[in-house]
């Protein structure tokens, strides 16, 4: 079917130019919002009308009868009609949807991908300073994140995973500060515990490790304690190694990696801050007053111009961003994309800004972002806020211990990111239908336990159901089947196009259903041989793509359940 839509694009477009020459009008093929309205939707009589100054029907009639004309539509549509102000409603033709099960067939887990276009995408998410352990803002960072370059990947890009931290800041000198204070023997409670310092039981294993001299090893870096509670550099390298390990622990629970680690330090060190600022001053885009370096980030839509260098010499935080984005540019990724808590939203615009008037080129809306709401945790319907291990707040590996890495994962994607979510620990150790995990696992697992007694029982061969008379396939629930089969590539390129993961949350729920459905409506083991490998054939492309949607979301698809 997916040689089919496009055979009937571009039989569209020949017919918008007929009825229209040298419109702009693109061909475009939508889902009717409802399925009694047919399989596809054409809305260009609509747009054509007002140039041609005719009624939207009119037009819609004789973009019907160009259409009609065309190979591709005499060979795929069974029908048409015209609906509303002027929708022309497409009916496809049993075979068009039945073509589907032999591409899915075909491409195995390919189905749906795009072949690489050449294109470097960066994607900076989780970024979390090594303080403590990470947070359920981390967690569907990470979910996120990890599914959002999954996605970029189907479709042909080139992706780098980036984790950006700070070892060298405020939070990391209170996290030495904490350390050495229970290294004198103190505790969360007593008289002479720093104020404003990190209380989980975390802080007392890093100073117990470090008094014994352990080495420490994260993904980026490696450190061997000195053992010396006077040693503050030593404490606060160990910690921060420590605490990095940690964190990887957390992500190799995920199933997460990353490509690159990049220091917020480094932006200093290297003098990347220093150079964004002259190249910033030398655009004429800056001002003085009061003894502080301003940027006109209001000539860039902010609501208000930005203090870049404060008038004690410091810089404020948002020009490290501007010098970091910089070198995301630089290193030559034409797309760049921030997964970051919606608190972020006032740090768009000025960044936005800084990198528009470096003078260097960087297209306008770099970097793009994807902003998220936090998660509430749900437990016996109470809500869960503490965790002993972090002090003050439920953490990623907390989730995962609690539940599983595939539940995590695909309820922190099945919301949009910026809506609050609320995660329910026991719905999500239910095994039943109101659990979404796993009724879309349970789906697949039931198709393989239908493909094993056809093979065990029957004497099936799956080799040969690329072979099944796809033709005989024609029950409605079968037909439905199909064409969700169909929208998955779709469905992948605007989920990707819109930094929209939890597109295909929605989209394999909807497939499991309809499968549900299928199974408790039709035999497939019947005493119709060649039926019988039909129906196998359809149920295998279901299974391979409820595979693919999932591993797109980070999610398995066992095989038994």
């Amino acid at each position: 079917m997916i040689e089919a839509k496009q055979a009937l694009l571009g039989a569209l477009n020949e017919a918008i130019q007929e009825v229209s020459p040298g419109a702009t009008v693109p061909a475009a093929l939508e889902s009717p919002k409802q399925a009694a309205h047919g399989d596809l939707a054409v809305t260009a009589a609509m747009q054509l009308a007002k140039p041609l100054k005719k009624n939207p029907r009119e037009v819609a009639q004789a973009l019907i009868d160009a259409f009609g004309r065309r190979d591709a539509a005499q060979r795929y549509v069974a029908g048409m009609d015209i609906a509303g102000p002027g929708f022309i409603n497409l009916r496809l033709s049993p075979a068009a949807k039945q073509a589907v099960v032999t591409e899915v067939l075909k491409a195995g887990d390919q189905f749906g991908n795009q072949p690489a276009n050449g294109k470097r995408v960066l994607v900076e998410f989780v970024s979390a300073n090594p303080t403590g352990p990470l947070h359920l803002g981390h967690a569907r960072q990470a979910a996120l994140g990890d599914s959002l370059c999954h996605l970029f990947e189907s479709q042909g890009f080139d992706v780098t995973r980036e984790f950006y931290y700070n070892d060298a800041g405020v939070q990391i000198a209170t996290l030495a500060v904490s350390v050495q204070a229970r290294l004198r023997g103190l505790k969360p409670g007593d008289e002479n515990w720093p104020d404003a310092s990190y209380a989980g039981d975390y802080i007392a294993d890093i100073a117990d490790d470090f008094l014994a001299r352990k080495t420490v090893k994260a993904d980026d870096r490696e450190f061997t304690a000195s053992g010396d509670p006077q040693d503050i550099d030593s404490i606060r390298q160990f910690a921060v190694a420590y605490l990095r390990h940690e964190q990887d622990l957390d992500l190799q629970a995920f199933s997460l990696r990353f490509d690159h680690y990049f220091l917020e330090s480094s932006l200093y060190t290297d003098k990347r801050v220093d150079e964004t600022v002259s190249r910033l001053v030398a655009s004429g885009k800056t001002f003085e007053e009061d003894g502080a370096l301003w940027l006109r980030t209001t000539e860039y839509g902010d609501d208000k111009d930005r203090v870049m260098r404060k008038s004690d010499g410091t810089y404020t935080y948002f020009v490290p961003d501007v010098a970091y984005h910089v070198n995301k540019f630089e290193r030559g990724f034409v797309k760049a994309i921030n997964i970051q808590g919606t608190d972020h939203h006032g740090t768009i615009a000025r960044v936005r800004a800084g990198l528009q008037a470096v003078g260097m080129g960087v297209p306008a809306g770099y970097p793009d972002y994807l902003l998220h709401k936090m998660v509430t945790v749900m437990r016996g319907g109470q809500e869960v806020k503490l965790s002993k291990r972090a002090g003050s707040y439920v953490t990623l590996r907390d989730l995962i211990d609690w539940t599983s890495k595939d539940a995590v994962r695909f309820f922190l994607i099945s919301r949009k990111a910026d809506t609050e979510f609320v995660f329910d620990i026991d719905l999500a150790l239910e095994q039943a239908n109101s659990n979404p995990v796993f009724y879309v696992q349970y789906a697949h697992a039931r198709i393989c336990s239908v493909l094993r007694t056809w093979m065990d029982e029957k004497g099936g061969d799956s080799t040969a159901l690329p072979q099944a008379q796809l033709a005989l396939l024609t029950e409605p629930a079968e037909l439905a089947l199909m064409m969700d089969l169909a929208e998955f590539p779709d469905v992948l390129a605007q989920a990707t196009n819109g930094l929209a993961p939890h597109d295909v949350a929605f989209y394999v729920r909807k497939l499991a259903s309809d499968y549900h459905s299928y199974y408790d409506q039709v035999r497939f083991l019947v005493d119709d041989a060649e039926l019988t490998r039909s129906r196998m054939a359809l149920l295998s492309a279901t299974s391979q793509v409820i595979k693919n949607a999932l591993a797109m979301l980070g999610v398995s698809a066992p095989e038994k359940m």
